[in-house]
């Protein structure tokens, strides 16, 4: 890669993320992390507003902008793919939003790019045949609304044994992992993290009372906890 090739590429990685470290830089880029650290203060030089430090991360300082840039064909290609993969998993919701912001990138392609990608050889089985319950579905739009919004959530929840318990939450993120989704919450019962499964719980609601983040309870701190 030529260098001024991958200085634009590292202005992009750095404009696409909150924070970005030399060592995933550096990975990106295919150099070493001196090699990161030269070119980020050459791009300072050059007026690039790039902030931050070795050792903890760059992000790109507001105000500064870059003309739109068109897709590559395999970027296009990966972009069906993620779409046509993820639907069948998703809230009605958030599956319609997919596809149309999906209509939105290929109709700004050439032809030639548009036709690569809508003809990619990659598909989900349809909800008919595979993917999430309406219940499921109606679970998942509820509580990843109730972690935007930072509101508590009451829900019925049946255990393994089909033991069933009443809990109040503070949902805090939704992770998939394969025909399952499971919730990572703050449990008021149990004062402490939890994780339940979505097709597990028998009914939700969404409180009006409001949660606040609270050291020990983010959900990087869940995430600290269990990779430990």
């Amino acid at each position: 890669m030529r260098r001024a090739d991958r200085l634009f590429h590292l202005v992009q990685l750095v404009r696409g993320r909150r924070l970005s470290t030399a060592a995933f830089l550096a990975e990106r880029l295919e150099v070493s992390e001196r090699t990161v650290y030269r070119d980020v203060a050459d791009l300072q030089r050059q007026g690039v507003p790039i902030e931050g430090e070795p050792g903890v991360g760059y992000r790109l300082g507001a105000g500064f902008e870059l003309p739109p840039l068109m897709f590559s064909s395999d970027e296009a290609k990966a972009l069906v793919a993620a779409v046509r993969l993820s639907q069948p998993w998703l809230d009605a919701p958030l599956a319609l939003a997919a596809e149309d912001a999906l209509g939105k990138m290929l109709s700004v392609l050439p032809p030639a790019a548009r036709a690569a990608a809508e003809s990619l050889a990659l598909y989900a089985p349809p909800v008919s045949f595979n993917g999430l319950q309406a219940d499921v579905r109606a679970h998942l739009q509820l509580l990843r609304e109730a972690s935007g919004l930072r509101r508590k959530v009451h829900i019925d929840y049946s255990d393994v044994k089909d033991a069933t318990t009443q809990r109040t939450v503070h949902p805090l993120g939704c992770f998939y992992w394969g025909r399952v989704w499971t919730l990572v919450a703050w449990c008021e019962v149990r004062d402490d993290f939890r994780s339940f499964r979505i097709d597990r719980i028998r009914a939700a609601a969404m409180q009006e009372a409001p949660f606040a983040l609270q050291a020990g309870r983010t959900l990087a701190d869940f995430l600290r906890k269990v990779a430990c």
